[in-house]
């Protein structure tokens, strides 16, 4: 895919502010996921986030819309975890606020947007929930104008629950979030901000390719561990595990390796080419 059709982002909301659904509903309009296999919170795969409606692991999915590949990497909201979000925000050039147009901006919320603003990424508010009875749009408007110090009419007023609105957030996507950055002729470099050890398949890398590419069967060198490793497969999630022959610059996937351990691909590491170092 061409660097000017990729467009990575992540979603930043204060639990329960429906971050999740709305990932729901993109997938949905975007037919990465067809309605009959949808099931509600389809990014949370642990049994506990969706008996406790809450996002704890990192999960990236590829959207296809309108000729554009649109990342998204779902995170959480918990206070608990804004080390996941900042990895996140890392991999990726915007975000998509969602504030719950009943409750208005929390604390937390307001932590992670100040980690958005330090990685200088373009932010897209959006409120939510606007169909509820105790919807109060004109105050939480205001809030998140004063917060971000935007137009009125850059905020998006959806309800993910209904999907309404919902298309106008992909558009925004496209036309407000710049490309990635990146030289695709240039050594490989790829951030992880994700790694997990599975039984049958070792450990797999969740990257986003800064420069160069990275193809099955390349041997890997982790930049701040040495650990050397090849890549066995390479995709990308939609939400499931798509094989790919190869991720290019500003792509966001996965890299299932021959590592034993997560301790030899540590988050926040660079994945590059092992023959440099020959």
């Amino acid at each position: 895919m061409r660097e000017d059709h990729i467009r990575n982002f992540c979603i930043i909301a204060h639990i329960d502010h429906g971050k999740s659904t709305l990932a729901d509903r993109m997938m949905e309009l975007t037919h990465t996921v067809e309605k009959r296999e949808m099931k509600s919170q389809l990014l949370d795969s642990m049994d506990l986030e969706r008996e406790k409606g809450i996002t704890i692991k990192l999960a990236p999915v590829r959207m296809q819309y309108k000729g554009y590949d649109l990342n998204l990497i779902d995170t959480p909201g918990h206070v608990d975890f804004s080390y996941e979000v900042s990895r996140s925000l890392q991999a990726c050039e915007g975000a998509v606020l969602v504030v719950d147009a009943s409750q208005g901006i929390q604390a937390q919320t307001l932590a992670n947007v100040y980690l958005a603003l330090e990685q200088d990424l373009t932010i897209i508010p959006v409120l939510n929930k606007v169909d509820l009875p105790a919807a109060d749009v004109s105050r939480v408007s205001k809030e998140v104008i004063n917060l971000l110090g935007c137009d009125e009419s850059d905020i998006i007023k959806i309800s993910a629950k209904t999907g309404e609105n919902v298309e106008q957030v992909l558009e925004a996507i496209i036309e407000r979030i710049p490309e990635p950055i990146g030289a695709s002729d240039r050594p490989t470099r790829a951030l992880i901000f994700d790694s997990y050890y599975d039984d049958y398949r070792g450990v797999i890398l969740y990257v986003r390719v800064v420069d160069g590419k990275l193809a099955k069967n390349d041997q890997i060198r982790m930049m701040a561990t040495g650990a050397n490793g090849i890549a066995l497969e390479i995709g990308h999630l939609s939400p499931g595990m798509m094989p790919d022959p190869e991720l290019t610059t500003g792509e966001i996937g996965y890299i299932v390796t021959n590592l034993k351990t997560t301790r030899d691909a540590k988050v926040g590491d660079t994945v590059t080419l092992k023959r440099y170092f020959e």
